[in-house]
C-alpha cells in the first residue's frame, strides 16, 4: 500500500512540475536561438471539443521549428487536436518519462535513449519508426575568418568550442566521435565548454562567447548569427536517427498514434526536408 501511495505521489508531482515549466517559460523573454527544455502550451482554439485528449509530445531540442510548423498543419487537419510540445535534450527526456511523467510520444535524436525505454518496456515496440536523419556541423560566429575545418579547433584561434553533454546530449556524443576519430579529442578537451541540448550550444557560438561548436545542420534554420565552416563525414561518427513512438503509459494510444501517422504524411515529410531533414519514410504498420 505504501508503495502505491509513494507511486501516486510521485506521479502528481511530475504533473506538477510540467504545469510549473509551463508557467516560468511564458514569462521568460523569447530567445533568438536557445530556448529551456520545457512543456510548451499553446493556445485553445475555440473550435476545440474540451473532450478532446491534450497530447503531450516529447521532441529533442533540434526539433522545436520544424513540429512548431508541422503542428499547424496538423490543426488544419484536426481542428481539435491539442498538442503540448515538451523540448529538451534526448536524455533528459528519457529520465523523465522513466520517472512517470505523462508523456503520450517521445521523440529522441538518437536511438540510444529509445532503446533504453524499450529495454524497460515503456515504449509500444509496434509505434516505433525511424523519423527522420540529421547532419553534424562546425560553425563558427558569421564574421570569423579563422576557424575554416576541424583541425583549425586545436589552434589559438578556438580558445574555446562548444558541445552538447555528451552523457545526455546525443549531438553532444556525435561531436565526441567526431572529435576522436579525427584524433583531435585530446588536443581540445581543456577547450570543450558543454551546453545541456543542442540549442544551448548553437546559442554559445551565435553570441559570439565561443569560437566554435558542433551542432545539427537543422539548428541553422534558427539563426543568421552563425555559419557553417565544415560539415562531419558520416564514416566519424554514429548515424544521426530520430526514432518515434508512443509512450506505453500513454492514456490516448488512438489519439497518439494518429499524430504519430500524420508526422509520416507528405505533408509533414515536406516540412522536415524544408528545415534540413533527412526523411527515411514509414517503414511499417500499426
Amino acid at each position: 500500500m505504501a508503495t502505491i501511495i509513494f507511486k501516486n505521489l510521485a506521479q502528481k508531482l511530475l504533473i506538477f512540475q510540467f504545469l510549473i515549466a509551463g508557467l516560468i517559460s511564458g514569462c521568460n523573454k523569447p530567445n533568438d536561438v536557445a530556448l529551456p527544455s520545457t512543456v510548451e502550451q499553446k493556445p485553445s482554439n475555440s473550435k476545440q471539443n474540451i473532450d478532446t485528449p491534450e497530447l503531450i509530445l516529447s521532441a529533442a531540442a533540434s526539433m522545436q521549428d520544424v513540429l512548431r510548423e508541422i503542428e499547424q498543419l496538423y490543426i488544419n487537419k484536426y481542428p481539435q487536436a491539442k498538442i503540448i510540445f515538451n523540448f529538451g535534450s534526448s536524455g533528459s527526456l528519457q529520465r523523465q518519462i522513466e520517472q512517470g511523467a505523462p508523456v503520450d510520444i517521445f521523440i529522441s535524436a538518437a536511438p540510444q535513449q529509445m532503446n533504453d525505454l524499450a529495454d524497460r518496456e515503456l515504449i509500444l515496440n509496434e509505434t516505433r519508426q525511424d523519423l527522420v536523419k540529421n547532419q553534424m556541423v562546425l560553425v563558427t560566429p558569421q564574421d570569423n575568418q579563422l576557424i575554416n575545418n576541424f583541425d583549425d579547433l586545436i589552434g589559438q584561434s578556438a580558445k574555446q568550442i562548444a558541445l552538447g553533454d555528451p552523457n545526455s546530449v546525443p549531438a553532444g556524443k556525435y561531436a565526441q566521435e567526431i572529435l576522436t576519430n579525427l584524433n583531435l579529442i585530446n588536443d581540445v578537451k581543456t577547450k570543450t565548454v558543454y551546453g545541456k541540448d543542442v540549442r544551448q550550444v548553437l546559442n554559445y557560438v551565435a553570441t559570439g562567447n565561443i569560437e566554435a561548436g558542433i551542432v545539427y545542420r537543422t539548428d541553422l534554420a534558427t539563426t543568421k548569427k552563425v555559419k557553417i565552416v565544415a560539415t562531419a563525414l558520416q564514416a566519424t561518427h554514429s548515424p544521426a536517427i530520430y526514432p518515434i513512438a508512443v509512450v506505453k503509459d500513454s492514456n490516448h494510444r488512438e489519439a497518439a498514434k494518429q499524430l504519430l501517422e500524420f508526422l509520416f504524411s507528405p505533408q509533414a515529410q515536406a516540412i522536415f526536408e524544408k528545415y534540413g531533414f533527412m526523411t527515411i519514410g514509414k517503414s511499417k504498420g500499426f
